[in-house]
């Protein structure tokens, strides 16, 4: 075995610099950048909200915040500090507000309302993925960003994290020769993976199940690495764990007769920033963010497998659990000269076991500096050796390995660092949900289904 410690990213990444599109924006103007916001939730407020006015303070200011629901709008505008405007309505907010970028944080199946609505109206857009959540609402998209002439940014943050970006310089590099397969496990612990089932998220209506609103991050990635895109997809899917597979059921955690005996309950009243946001605001709109994860209401899956196959002949084993002890992840790819495989946050594969109840607030974190004494290892093995090599990057304490902030400072400040055309628009967007949504339709009519039926974008076996 042969160790090899990354230090900085190889001359590989540096000779696919280029400008992302809103470099013009953040470069030389002397002027902060203008914000306005739709959807005022706890990831909006938090990673699109309070840490840009802690991290981007000289770079960045809101010009305007609008959420259907008007509680959660005015929390908003009191965690920025700020005399920010809130709007009654989303149109009022484009007319007054002046923004460079409208963020977009809604619900998933909204998103596509908001994006082709600010594009029509002149502005650029920044989007939390999905991009949205089928095939009509992503075609209204890309013809708006087309007739518009501006542009909008997929927040795929998980790009963006230090192991993904070297492991992507592995594969660039071809070290084990051309990539033919890969096999691609996630894991949602019973904690993280509970939640989505607590939340909107469990409507298929609202998310577009799991397959796009979480498997976007993890198709994205693929795509990314393989630098290649789907041409169809086939897979199984079921809800067996969650929802109606139970004996009891309540409401919502708080005051439910059966929290004695029921594991999954959740006490949300113990952590202060939610109960501000969503039971203080209940009166307005309804919504249980602590909502029975055994509503008979849920109809996403929650056992998930797939078979991706792209252009350039890779074909993909997938795999998306959501109740599993653990929360984490591993991936092999095959190729014509070895095999190069890593994962993060195994507990037998690492050092220190993590406390898996607290594993999410980790990844909603923005820190940016290592672990003391731990990294990440990549391991390649090249066919007829002895020996393999053990690639060791540091292990990042904040959100998504680091992604997050390295992300948001690309959009903000370092406009000119895109290693690997790391930076991701409405193409990169769309080919990442369209797998979900052809996995999704491959469940429902019992058959693979082409990227090709559901859009006119033709799938790139190279993509850069």
């Amino acid at each position: 075995m042969e160790r090899r410690t990354f230090v900085k990213y190889t001359a590989a990444a540096g000779a696919s610099l280029m400008l992302h599109p809103f470099s013009s924006l953040a470069a030389g103007s002397g002027k902060k950048i203008r914000l306005a916001q739709v959807g005022t939730g706890h990831r909006g407020t938090s990673f699109w909200g309070t840490n840009l006015v802690k991290n981007f303070a000289d770079t960045v200011e809101f010009t305007g915040l609008y959420d259907i629901n008007p509680g959660r709008a005015a929390l908003a505008q009191t965690l920025y500090g700020g005399n920010i405007p809130v709007y009654n309505s989303f149109d009022e907010m484009l007319a007054k507000s002046q923004a460079d970028y409208v963020i977009v944080t809604t619900v998933d199946s909204t998103h596509d309302e908001f994006i082709v609505k600010a594009l029509n109206k002149g502005f650029n857009v920044i989007t939390e993925k999905p991009m949205t959540t089928d095939e009509d609402k992503c075609k209204r998209i890309l013809d708006a960003e087309k007739k518009s002439g501006k542009k909008v940014i997929v927040a795929f943050n998980y790009r963006h994290s230090v192991h993904a970006m070297q492991l992507k310089e592995l594969l660039a590099a071809s070290r084990v020769g051309k990539i033919t397969s890969v096999d691609f496990n996630w894991y949602l612990n019973v904690h993280h993976g509970a939640d989505y089932f607590r939340r909107w998220h469990g409507r298929m209506a609202k998310g577009g199940s799991l397959w796009v609103h979480k498997a976007t991050h993890h198709f994205d990635l693929l795509n990314w690495w393989l630098n290649s895109e789907p041409v169809e997809v086939s897979a199984y899917g079921s809800l067996e764990h969650y929802g109606k597979n139970n004996s009891f059921r309540g409401t919502k955690c708080r005051g439910c007769e059966h929290k004695d005996k029921c594991q999954f309950y959740w006490d949300i009243t113990k952590d202060n920033r939610l109960v501000k946001l969503y039971p203080d605001n209940e009166k307005y709109d309804g919504y249980l963010r602590d909502g029975c994860v055994w509503s008979n209401d849920i109809d996403i899956y929650d056992k998930m497998s797939a078979q991706i196959i792209y252009a350039n002949g890779v074909t993909v084993n997938y795999s998306l659990t959501t109740y599993s002890p653990y929360e984490g992840w591993q991936i092999a790819f095959n190729g014509m000269k070895g095999r190069i495989e890593t994962w993060e946050d195994i507990p037998y594969m690492q050092k220190t076991l993590d406390d898996q109840s607290k594993r999410h607030a980790v990844e909603m974190s923005n820190a940016d500096d290592a672990i003391a004494g731990e990294v990440r290892e990549i391991i390649a093995w090249d066919n007829f050796s002895k020996n393999y090599e053990v690639y060791t990057t540091p292990k990042i304490k904040g959100g998504h390995g680091g992604g997050d902030i390295r992300m948001q400072r690309r959009i903000f400040t370092d406009v000119n660092d895109n290693p690997h055309h790391v930076m991701a628009g409405t193409r990169e967007g769309a080919m990442s949900i369209l797998i979900g949504i052809a996995a999704r339709k491959s469940i429902q009519l019992k058959r693979p289904v082409k990227i090709s039926e559901l859009t006119d974008l033709v799938p790139m076996a190279n993509r850069f």
